[in-house]
């Protein structure tokens, strides 16, 4: 019987060995294929340089979706099609204008920006006082003797001490998503908005906003200024509280407009109706081109299927790409791919998002049960080569955070995030910052994630 037992352990440790060889091996492939002979770059350089920032309803948009399709249909996939989805159509008109002005004639200005939804300042701009708040909390302290008539100017900066930037916007962003509708209850007429940056500069950074159940008679105007302009408007208002804001916007709301998600699909050999999906959003805001948020995103998951072909894989799964539209003013792609999915009775068991960047990864945050995060965490030493070593618990992503239900695993790509925010929703989100090397090896990483979860399932 000992010999029995030895013979079974020893049989048991080979195939593991076995086993863990194998993965290694189709890791590798991956790797060496991303950094040797990847798309992914060319495709972001296309994107941006020759289509740039690709807000919803926007031409540039539909030249995007038409474009990612042309370069999906070439991989030779299973299915590529297009998933129509009604988008709203923000536009944002002439540039911005603005300044304050200390005594008459005498003015500084400062560089700003629409917010993403905002009503257009009257035709010939808006001037009032300024009053200065930490955030949405203070507007009640304050009252309507103290706000009605003047521009809010919210100043709350994004927290430097917190390490991750991702929670630090978090502490931050409800000022610029819901500043508008809070100071028009106490009758403010405009609100300014400190960018979420951590760097002090001259980019504003725009961002979707909304007025919630505010009338449109009563909506008023909401704007971002630069980082530096939120340090010079304050000094300004601890010398001088009496100093008038000018600023002058020409945005408009449209009609919706239909538009689609870009659906590429590698059909599973095994279990085809568990399906798998990588993504991240093909829309951007219109001040850069979208390279970081979020093209870098789409091309690394067009790739991820590439990758996984090209080493001659053949998946158990289905597994599909989704670029979607609209997750910067309205997720309108995100909730759409989850309705037909729905509709349909479609099984998805995994989804990975990569809408953080295209800086060196880190590792993966998961949405998901305690056994599949071990299971994940005995992967680890497979990306150990790699420097990939975060594995955790937390937020997915946007777009597939609609799929989610009880049984299957939401992934999201987490990529160095220090310097995200200095390019995040302003005019520096370009191609020249996105780094070749890192955006590949943020493909591989996805396509070696996405390899395993298919190999050896989800625990349930």
């Amino acid at each position: 019987m000992k010999k029995v037992i030895l013979l079974l352990l020893s049989i048991g440790l080979s195939i593991n060995v076995y086993a863990q060889s194998e993965d290694e091996q189709q890791l590798k492939k991956i790797y060496d294929l991303a950094l040797t002979d990847s798309k992914a770059y060319d495709w972001l350089n296309y994107l941006s340089n020759q289509i740039g920032g690709r807000l919803s309803g926007s031409v540039q948009a539909q030249l995007a979706v038409d474009y990612t399709k042309k370069q999906l249909d070439s991989l030779g996939l299973d299915r590529v099609y297009l998933q129509p989805v009604m988008v709203p159509k923000w536009v944002r008109g002439t540039p911005e204008f603005a300044y304050f002005e200390t005594s008459p004639g005498l003015s500084t200005n400062v560089p700003i920006c629409a917010l993403g939804g905002s009503v257009a300042t009257p035709l010939g701009g808006l001037k009032a006082e300024v009053i200065e708040v930490q955030g949405v909390e203070d507007l009640e302290r304050l009252g309507n003797g103290k706000i009605e008539g003047k521009i809010v100017f919210y100043n709350r900066p994004m927290d430097p001490t917190l390490i991750s930037t991702f929670a630090s916007y978090t502490g931050c962003v409800d000022q610029r998503y819901s500043g508008a509708e809070e100071a028009a209850k106490y009758g403010a007429v405009g609100v300014i908005v400190r960018s979420m940056n951590l760097r002090l500069d001259d980019y504003p950074h725009t961002g979707s906003m909304g007025y919630g159940n505010t009338p449109v008679s009563e909506r008023i105007p909401a704007a971002a200024i630069s980082t530096k302009g939120a340090e010079l408007l304050s000094t300004t208002l601890k010398l001088n509280a009496d100093i008038q804001f000018y600023f002058k916007q020409n945005c408009k709301q449209f009609d919706d407009v239909e538009s689609f998600n870009v659906i590429g699909e590698i059909k599973g050999s095994e279990f085809p109706n568990e399906i798998m999906v990588v993504g991240g959003h093909l829309d951007s805001w219109d001040l850069g081109d979208g390279s970081h948020d979020d093209g870098a995103g789409c091309v690394q998951s067009m790739d991820v299927l590439r990758l996984l072909k090209k080493t001659g894989y053949k998946p158990k799964r289905t597994i599909r790409a989704v670029l979607f539209m609209n997750e910067e003013n309205g997720l309108r792609g995100g909730n759409k791919y989850a309705e037909v999915a729905s509709n349909k009775k479609e099984n998805h068991v995994f989804a990975l998002e990569s809408d953080a960047g295209g800086f060196t990864p880190r590792g993966f945050s998961f949405d998901c049960s305690e056994e599949n995060l071990k299971q994940v965490h005995s992967w680890k030493g497979l990306f150990e080569p790699y420097y990939i070593h975060l594995f955790e618990k937390g937020y997915s992503g946007a777009d597939i955070r609609p799929l989610k239900n009880s049984d299957m695993v939401l992934a999201g790509l987490r990529p160095d995030s220090q310097r995200y925010f200095v390019h995040h929703h302003a005019e520096n989100d370009t191609f020249e910052h996105v780094n070749k090397r890192e955006l590949e090896l943020g493909a591989a990483s996805m396509a070696s994630l996405v390899y395993l979860f298919d190999k050896y399932g989800i625990v349930k």
